[in-house]
């Protein structure tokens, strides 16, 4: 998985409840496709963000700063043969993601402390953390484990996706461990994901709107981040 470039994508996030979700899963596969690499429809998503001692992404977040960016590792179904980097910025509300993949052994040494093959190749997005780690102190922070049911539809590369199970590891940063225990997030709720281009198709929007529902600059980081 090769770093991109910064494209800026629009993106809506709403915080829904239960019955909501089913509603949008019968209305959202009637009119989108499901994502080809989420086997039965889903798949599990770890991440573990980076911040700084003082919490700079976390305030950042909280107090709307304008543009602001985090770091975080990933990986899928709890496959450590597929650890991507990734580095989110938002800029007016608008979104865009670079990532590069590195290796289980290279996440262990990064979560060790050991930074130095973080300069070796042409990963710019490795040089990077390996800077902000040195001059801003970033570290790993907290883990963030959702379920996420994922749609597709291809002109406007739109991607509508559903995240619920929302769990937190608190303090806990081992990412490369598949028993550390999470904990239900600040109640747990489900977030309604709208990521597109240029322009969103009228039936999505229709399809995505429930009346009474707004849109809501939502963190799971932060949703994450009520233990400490």
């Amino acid at each position: 998985m090769n770093q991109h470039t910064m494209k800026y994508r629009h993106e809506w996030k709403h915080e829904i409840n239960q019955a909501d979700l089913l509603t949008l899963r019968m209305r959202l596969s009637a009119v989108m496709q499901r994502d080809s690499h989420a086997a039965g429809g889903k798949y599990e998503v770890r991440s573990l963000y980076f911040d700084t001692l003082s919490d700079k992404a976390l305030r950042e977040k909280l107090d709307g700063v304008n543009r602001r960016e985090k770091f975080r590792l990933r990986l899928y179904n709890g496959d450590a043969s597929q650890i991507s980097l990734e580095k989110k910025t938002k800029v007016n509300g608008l979104c865009a993601k670079e990532r590069c993949s590195i290796s289980e052994e290279e996440a262990r040494l990064l979560l060790c402390g050991d930074l130095d093959w973080m300069l070796s190749g042409d990963r710019a997005l490795c040089r990077e953390l390996y800077h902000k780690m040195l001059l801003q102190g970033l570290r790993p922070k907290t883990i963030v484990d959702y379920t996420r049911e994922p749609f597709v539809f291809g002109p406007g590369n739109v991607r509508v996706t559903l995240d619920y199970n929302i769990r937190t590891g608190a303090f806990r940063t081992d990412f490369l461990n598949p028993d550390v225990i999470t904990l239900p997030a600040g109640g747990s709720p489900v977030i309604l994901e709208v990521k597109w281009d240029e322009f969103l198709p009228d039936f999505v929007r229709d399809a995505v709107t429930i009346p009474g529902r707004r849109m809501a600059a939502f963190s799971k980081y932060a949703q994450c981040r009520v233990y400490g």
